[in-house]
């Protein structure tokens, strides 16, 4: 039973469950949006998109395929609408505060490894820098002793 409560409580396992949740909640909202502002827009250009009586029947058996078609055409409007209303604006948004921040880390050009912009020497490689902060290629620990 201690094995039961700690899958059930580990941090991973409510983060998704609290993700599952906001994900189903903001899919409703989008939805919801769609049905109030843009399906009636669509009416006011042309028609409103309707294809719940598009049917056909194999030996008594009805297929209402119109039904699926309005659904996937809302899919497609509801995911038009996300990614021009909340992905494109979100993600230039993110791209402008990243671009103002400063540079905290740069490649060594000797290993291509990761390091602070302020280190004095690469700590895989061990390639030394100089005062003004440019890499000195022809130098490592090794021939310095």
């Amino acid at each position: 039973m201690s094995g039961f409560r700690k899958f059930i409580l580990r941090g991973n396992l409510v983060d998704l469950a609290v993700a599952v949740v906001v994900g189903s909640l903001f899919s409703s909202l989008v939805k919801q949006f769609v049905a109030s502002f843009i399906t009636p827009l669509l009416g006011t250009i042309g028609a409103t998109p309707n294809f719940d009586h598009l049917s056909f029947t194999i030996r008594r058996h009805a297929f209402a395929y119109g039904a699926f078609l309005t659904e996937a055409f809302s899919f497609v409007i509801a995911a038009i609408v996300m990614y021009f209303a909340i992905v494109l604006p979100f993600s230039r948004m993110i791209h402008l505060f990243d671009g103002n921040q400063a540079a905290t880390e740069k490649d060594c050009p000797a290993c291509t490894m990761r390091i602070p912009v302020l280190a004095k020497r690469c700590p895989e490689c061990t390639t030394v820098l100089d005062s003004e902060h440019s890499w000195d290629h022809g130098t490592t620990a090794e021939e310095e002793r």
